[in-house]
């Protein structure tokens, strides 16, 4: 697609979306959950309104340029990009789209590094943002499903390690929702449940509380360890308790039982702790021990080891624990609670920016 830059020229597009807390992740990890398949494993996810824009602007023939807050600009020549690259997956959806010629102007409003999926918004985001571009060529436009899976594809193929689908989901789709991994080769990958609906949301948020945890995650490490205790045979009995209580977690969570939710998300997390020690630092462990002890459940977001976490509780009890956590998160600079609210839209178009 090497007129991508002349197009851009009169058509600058943008796009967004959101990040998402979550519960039951790793399950969407297709080594999970073909050989678990039999117990119906799922993952939960809310999408909350911390959204990542995507811009594309015109730029130098056959080039790409990609700046995004916290890295150094980068400018590769369309063929020649690094995948490898802190912003690979954003050079690899270009190569995918044959896009020359823009500059790629990534704009998020999460926590840097802060286990809420914005990588993958990011990717949702500029995935849709080109598929904008086609659409102007006269070219069918992708589905929202399809978006999220396109991005799903290009971001396994050039991580090195397996990676979920849920985040890409999230960010397509918005909302609070549940996802059941149908692994099989006559079936498709997942099968979408609303869990709570738009008009819900509003009151729901009143039950919930995020905090960021000051220092940047790690998911490769933890997952990757996952996988290979998961290869190799171990914790077995425990990841069939996870896809339980994952399980019992959407149900209690959809019926407004906050008191038991929160009990099955303090059992999964305590199982988590246990399968890797270093999932909670000594600030996410006070924050879990606090929110179990007014009432709560509390849950590493992602795959955890720094970033976020958020509880559940009846509206009197986060009230509370939110002060709490203030004061335990005021003992780490860059700590803090995210002023964040569920975010019912997914991946939509923007107003671009106009300056590069």
């Amino acid at each position: 697609m090497p007129e991508i830059g002349n197009i851009l020229k009169s058509n600058l597009i943008a796009a967004s979306a959101p990040c998402r807390i979550d519960m039951g992740g790793t399950l969407d990890i297709s080594i999970f959950n073909y050989p678990l398949r039999h117990l119906n494993p799922c993952t939960f996810n809310i999408a909350v309104n911390l959204r990542t824009k995507v811009s594309l602007l015109p730029y130098d023939d056959n080039m790409v340029k990609i700046s995004s807050r916290g890295f150094k600009d980068a400018v590769y020549h369309m063929d020649d990009a690094p995948f490898d690259h802190p912003l690979g997956l954003m050079f690899a959806i270009a190569a995918y789209f044959r896009a020359g010629g823009v500059h790629i102007h990534i704009d998020s409003s999460s926590p840097p590094r802060s286990a809420l999926g914005g990588s993958s918004s990011a990717a949702v985001a500029l995935v849709f943002a080109f598929a904008k571009v086609f659409e102007l060529k006269g070219e069918q436009p992708l589905s929202i499903r399809e978006t999220a899976v396109l991005a799903h594809t290009i971001e396994e193929s050039v991580a090195g390690v397996p990676c979920g689908m849920q985040d890409q989901l999230s960010a397509a789709h918005g909302g609070v929702n549940a996802w059941y991994w149908q692994a099989g080769a006559d079936k498709s990958k997942f099968r979408k449940k609303v869990v709570r609906k738009r008009a819900s949301h509003n009151s729901l948020e009143k039950h919930m509380v995020i905090a960021y945890c000051g220092i940047p995650h790690e998911s490769k490490d933890i997952n990757g360890r996952w996988v290979r205790q998961f290869l190799s045979g171990k914790n077995r009995d425990q990841w069939r308790k996870i896809v339980s209580y994952t399980q019992r977690f959407i149900d209690e969570f959809s019926s407004g039982n906050y008191k038991k939710a929160c009990e099955l998300m303090n059992l999964e997390t305590a199982i988590r702790k246990r399968m890797t020690p270093d999932v909670l630092d000594d600030m996410g462990d006070m924050l879990v021990e606090s929110a179990a002890i007014n009432n709560c459940g509390a849950r590493f977001t992602g795959a955890g080891g720094g970033g976020c976490l958020w509880a559940l509780g009846e509206a009197e009890d986060i009230s509370r624990l939110k002060d709490i956590w203030s004061k335990i998160l005021s003992k780490r600079n860059g700590a803090s609670l995210l002023d964040a609210r569920i975010d019912p839209e997914g991946v939509r178009s923007e107003r671009e920016v106009t300056s590069q």
